[in-house]
């Protein structure tokens, strides 16, 4: 059985890995050029659905309200369609459509009052 303090640790991680979809500077960093710290593009997206979705099955018992959880849900909706059709950085991170993501992500990040702790990349 997992701690309230375990919990909230494994919810931030996930809040993490959202900020570095909001972060075009990580992504361009870690995802195009292969610079430490950071995980690439495929490891993003399996983070994101190995923490994400047990998250998302209980919300309410890792402290995330209705709304919080709508959001949650059509983010993990949309950036799960993007990423089906869509692998190489390189190739989308520039368009209007990844774009579009990065905006939903930082959205997200307001709904849950996230501050990106320092040396965290």
């Amino acid at each position: 059985m997992l701690t309230n303090d375990s919990k909230k640790y494994i919810v931030y991680e996930y809040l993490r890995i959202i900020h570095h979809i909001s972060d075009k500077q990580y992504q361009k960093r870690a995802w195009i050029n292969g610079e430490p710290p950071g995980t690439d593009f495929d490891e993003t997206v399996c983070q994101f659905a190995d923490i994400g979705d047990p998250i998302l099955e209980n919300y309410q018992d890792f402290g995330i309200t209705d709304s919080q959880y709508q959001i949650l849900r059509k983010f993990r909706d949309v950036f799960g369609a993007f990423w089906e059709e869509n692998g190489w950085p390189p190739k989308f991170i520039n368009t209007p459509e990844w774009n579009e993501i990065t905006e939903m992500a930082k959205e997200v990040l307001k709904y849950f009052n996230y501050e990106e702790k320092k040396n965290e990349h």
